[in-house]
């Protein structure tokens, strides 16, 4: 049973295993301007774009309180899980901070959802942290964000990079992170770094071929799907809470990864040579606030991070919670903990 789960945390992750290749054929659980949960009426959306230090143009939608006045709000930065996109977690967590009364971006990440980046469906150590700091620049030059008041919020494998993020660039005040992931870490070593050497070695010569298939191509071939079209029944518990998220109208999106496609099969190669987290205590003295789930196969994660980190930090975990709880699950997510830990923090 660990073998296999080893097996499916690397297809998640890498896209290396034997499971089936491509996209998805037909899905009819979506429309362009789909999104998995509904906007409060205490809050407007709008699409907005900026562009990253290295050119590529982001795609997000900015949430904003309604009754917010002429008074300058602290604003949050917020993307992930990994291979998502806006219209699922990460916007259902920019609708309920607006609502609590902060202005909120949530972004697809380059080379993903609406954003840009060719390659598509690509993963960078260095990029996908970035892409919070660019973040940080559009809202810090928003005339209704008071720029000395912003945060970041991490889900999954972009808690992870938030907190990478935070570490070096020193004009995030706050982060906090839920159901986090160390991608790099978990594409290098598999789940509870059970990956060997030599199985390392195997996937990164996998990876080196494909390359020069990619060369001769033009383009760069899809992995695996990060969720099978069909459950056999017999994979690991964590692999059918992903599946009762990406896979069915709870939180499809025609644009997620996750949901409807696959990274390219080479999109690991950086991830497995560029670690993060390696400066996680220079994040303080600006606070930590990382959550997770009690039943979370992620959970090792946060709490590693949380031992590594250096005060002020809190680790909260959820009773009962699985990794995919936190993603959408408005009455397990602590919504009202992220509010306070920002008011108190963003002043």
């Amino acid at each position: 049973m660990k073998k296999s789960f080893v097996i499916a945390m690397m297809i998640f992750i890498t896209g290396q295993s034997f499971a089936q290749n491509g996209k998805s054929k037909s899905e009819k659980m979506n429309t362009t301007e789909h999104y998995t949960f509904k906007l409060s009426d205490k809050v407007t959306r709008q699409k907005v774009s900026f562009k990253n230090r290295y050119g590529i143009t982001l795609s997000g939608d900015l949430y904003i309180p309604k009754n917010q006045g002429n008074e300058t709000l602290a604003a949050l930065a917020i993307s992930g899980p990994f291979g998502a996109v806006k219209e699922q977690s990460s916007g259902l967590y920019a609708n309920q901070m607006a609502e609590r009364g902060f202005i909120a971006i949530a972004f697809d990440p380059s080379f993903t959802g609406e954003s840009g980046g060719e390659y598509r469906n690509l993963a960078s150590s260095d990029i996908n942290t970035e892409d919070f700091s660019a973040a940080v620049d559009f809202l810090g030059i928003q005339k209704n964000v008071d720029r000395n008041k912003i945060g970041i919020i991490g889900i999954c494998g972009f808690g992870g990079f938030a907190l990478n993020a935070t570490a070096v660039d020193k004009r995030v005040k706050a982060v906090a992170t839920t159901s986090m992931y160390d991608i790099p870490r978990a594409a290098s070593k598999g789940y509870y770094d059970k990956v060997t050497l030599e199985e390392r070695t195997k996937t990164l010569e996998q990876m080196s071929q494909q390359r020069w298939k990619d060369a001769e191509a033009g383009t760069p071939a899809s992995g695996n799907r990060s969720n099978a079209e069909k459950l056999k029944g017999n994979e690991p518990q964590f692999v059918k809470d992903y599946f009762d998220y990406y896979r069915t109208p709870r939180g499809f999106h025609q644009r997620s990864i996750n949901s409807n496609g696959s990274w390219t099969a080479t999109s690991a190669f950086s991830l497995m040579n560029m670690p993060i987290l390696t400066y996680i205590k220079e994040i303080s003295p600006r606070p930590v606030l990382i959550i997770a789930g009690e039943k979370a196969h992620s959970r090792y994660f946060s709490e590693d991070i949380y031992k590594a980190a250096a005060e002020p930090k809190e680790l909260m975990i959820i009773p009962k919670a699985v990794h995919v709880d936190l993603y959408d699950r408005v009455e397990i997510i602590p919504f009202d903990k992220l509010e306070t830990f920002f008011k108190e923090h963003l002043k």
